[in-house]
């Protein structure tokens, strides 16, 4: 574990990253985690997802608990949510991050892998067409629904329109 890694789990912040105050506002940096998703435009709960999913690393905790996350996770998040709308899941995102961490060339592998997903698209696209344009056979042994008899209104339902009516268990009649 690199020593910058271990000061920070010793001390409990990155250096860079400011503590929030007891009020909650933001000091020397540190976002929490609603701070952080309002300004991505995720939620809160997305990004618990991804960091259950190791796409986004652990985030520091403040003397509270809180999880405060710096101008990396930011930028980490913005594209973790772009590439998720292109329809990259979570372990092909969390394979380029690594790439990109490792210091590799990310462009030819995102290239393939958004290559992969227009080939998937496409071939889901045709599929869908097909059926579209096909004439489905009628499903055997199932006669065309017809419409329901009009049924009683239970005593209960009857109230919300204001019909008064006696308790079902009684012997009154209305």
């Amino acid at each position: 574990m690199a020593v910058a890694q271990v000061e920070t789990r010793m001390h409990g912040v990155s250096p860079g990253i400011r503590v929030a105050d007891r009020n909650g506002d933001e000091v020397n940096g540190g976002l929490k985690i609603g701070q952080l998703a309002r300004q991505v435009g995720v939620t809160a709960k997305a990004i618990r997802f991804y960091e259950a999913k190791r796409v986004l690393p652990r985030p520091t905790r403040g003397a509270n608990g809180y999880r405060l996350y710096g101008q990396d996770a930011v930028e980490t998040l913005t594209f973790v949510k772009q590439a998720a709308g292109l329809g990259l899941t979570a372990a092909e995102i969390r394979e380029i991050i690594a790439i990109r961490q490792g210091g590799g060339p990310t462009c030819m592998h995102v290239r393939r892998l958004l290559q992969d997903k227009a080939r998937e698209l496409d071939r889901k696209l045709r599929d869908l067409i097909d059926y579209a344009m096909a004439d489905p056979p009628e499903p055997r042994g199932l006669e065309p629904r017809q419409p329901a008899a009009r049924r009683r209104v239970p005593a209960h339902r009857g109230a919300a329109r204001g019909e008064r009516r006696a308790h079902p268990l009684s012997d009154q009649r209305t």
